[in-house]
């Protein structure tokens, strides 16, 4: 480091001053120009591409991207399937944030299809290939360009859901989903296909109602309860209940036929009914909806029958019970057989009331009701013998059950007498034996008593003879009986000596020896 010089004067300049006036502040000021223009140019890029080349669908959005460049597009063509074709993109950018040069791409925010629950939707190609004359459908679908599309309606629908397509290049169409409803089937017509009619078809699959699927008209297939998402310009389907229908039999709908005497009767009733299910495609296309069933089949045949059958009758038997029973039977096995071969069932007929004129009517109803009273009258006599019978049976049973409870009273008494009886027996003949039990036992409880008195009678002499032999055997061994005395006494007294003879009372064993000591040895 080198030393300052001490003979050098202070410059009074600022510093500022002095860095504006040193040789090297225009490279300074240079270098600082340049930053802040590259950072200006920075800036200028970043907004240009953030408000200029952003492209940011937002949720439920798709952007449709425009090619404003590039090579142009085939004769006719208004999508470009290719990225390098000039014009509007099939495929489309999906929610998120992508940047393009504005000056080469151009876009469009748009929303995606969405097909609500309950609805399909039927996609229409607005791009590609010219169908073949009489060609209806199309295929493929909307997700991908690929070569060879022609331009029309798609076969494929789209269900319930989110969809992104470009609506320049596919165009959809709300429609609503076919529900069947419980106790119904749908009838399915094809609206696309080969023609029944065209020459190309065999003899046998022109002469038909009922098509098979790849042919037009009325499909033998039926469709179940349920939902189905079926092209409406594919598929034509019409719901035909199978629940039973009933229809009333009365006023203008009534059947009326000529007796064999000439009077005209009315019937009136109820006919209830219903489809089978494995034919009703082809009942449906023959005859038509169930108006044209009961009108067409049904009614003409009840009318038939009734004007043939009731004019082999005269009108008084229509009055009587069992002729319209009969009559009601006869015509409900026709109308089975009948409708049965078209494939509708007959659940019930019933004829409810038949009117004949009153010139008849009024004659045969009073002899009809005092034919009754009299069958009335006789019930009524011969429900009276029934009661009389009643009462007599009833009587009789009585009696019987009064018998029978006073044989069972017997029978009882005499079972419990032999029951007492028997247990009477049995108590005297246990008291017995306890007696005798117990007398057994008294004179064994004796025996052992005398048995052990004998036993200690005999222990007490044993002891006292040993005892004896003892003092006999200490008698020879002292000599005299007076030495063994002796030895017994001094054998009691030896053990006790000190302490008798140790004690100073004057009433004890040893106050006797006090008088004869001397002074000093007593205590």
């Amino acid at each position: 480091m080198p030393t300052p010089d001490p003979n050098s004067k202070p410059n009074p300049l600022p510093a500022w001053r002095r860095i504006a006036s040193s040789s090297s502040l225009p490279n300074w000021l240079g270098r600082l120009g340049g930053l802040i223009l590259g950072l200006g140019v920075l800036c200028c890029l970043g907004g240009f591409f953030w408000f200029f080349c952003r492209i940011e669908p937002g949720s439920g959005e798709i952007a449709i991207l425009i090619h404003k460049t590039g090579d142009d597009l085939p004769p006719g063509a208004i999508i470009a399937t290719e990225p390098q074709q000039k014009g509007i993109q099939f495929a489309v950018l999906s929610e998120g944030r992508y940047f393009r040069d504005p000056y080469a791409w151009g876009w469009k925010i748009a929303r995606i299809t969405d097909i609500p629950a309950g609805k399909l939707g039927v996609l229409t190609r607005l791009y590609g290939q010219e169908p073949p004359p009489g060609q209806i459908m199309v295929e493929g679908d909307c997700n991908q360009a690929r070569p060879g599309d022609q331009k029309g309606v798609i076969a494929t629908v789209l269900r319930p859901g989110k969809y992104r397509i470009n609506p320049y290049a596919c165009q959809v169409e709300l429609f609503n989903a076919i529900a069947i409803r419980p106790g119904a089937v749908g009838i399915v017509t094809s609206l696309v296909g080969k023609d029944v009619l065209t020459g190309d078809l065999p003899p046998a699959a022109r002469n038909t109602y009922l098509v098979s699927e790849d042919l037009k008209g009325v499909v033998a297939r039926t469709l179940d309860p349920g939902v189905y998402y079926l092209n409406p310009y594919v598929y034509n389907v019409v719901e035909v209940t199978l629940q039973s229908q009933r229809f009333v039999l009365g006023g203008e709908d009534a059947i009326n036929f000529l007796s064999m005497d000439g009077f005209n009767v009315d019937i009136e009733g109820t006919i209830e009914f219903s489809i089978e299910r494995d034919r009703a495609a082809l009942l449906t296309h023959q005859v038509g909806d169930m108006d044209d069933v009961l009108k067409k089949l049904i009614l003409p045949q009840a009318r038939g029958f009734s004007r043939i059958e009731g004019s082999k009758h005269p009108a008084v038997n229509f009055i009587v019970g069992e002729t319209r029973q009969k009559f009601q039977d006869n015509l409900e096995q026709h109308l089975r057989t009948q409708a049965g071969q078209w494939g509708v069932a007959i659940k019930s007929v019933l004829i409810r009331n038949i009117v004949t004129p009153d010139a008849i009517s009024s004659v045969i109803r009073d002899r009809e009701v005092s034919v009754q009273n009299a069958r009335k009258f006789e019930q009524q006599i011969e429900q009276a013998r029934s009661l009389a019978e009643l009462t007599r049976q009833e009587m009789l049973a009585q009696q019987n059950q009064e018998k029978v409870a006073a044989e069972t009273r017997r029978i009882q008494a005499v079972i419990r007498a032999e029951q007492d009886l028997a247990v009477l027996l049995t108590a005297a003949n246990r008291e017995l034996e306890v007696a005798r039990l117990e007398n057994q036992a008294a004179a064994a409880q004796a025996e052992a008593i005398l048995a052990k008195a004998q036993a200690e009678r005999d222990v007490i002499a044993l002891s006292n003879k040993a005892q004896a032999d003892v003092i006999a055997s200490q008698t020879r061994a002292f000599k005299t009986g007076l030495n063994l005395a002796r030895y017994a006494f001094y054998q009691k007294i030896g053990p006790r000596i000190v302490s008798l003879l140790g004690s100073d009372t004057p009433d004890s064993f040893g106050g006797l020896f006090q008088p004869y000591l001397s002074k000093e040895a007593r205590p």
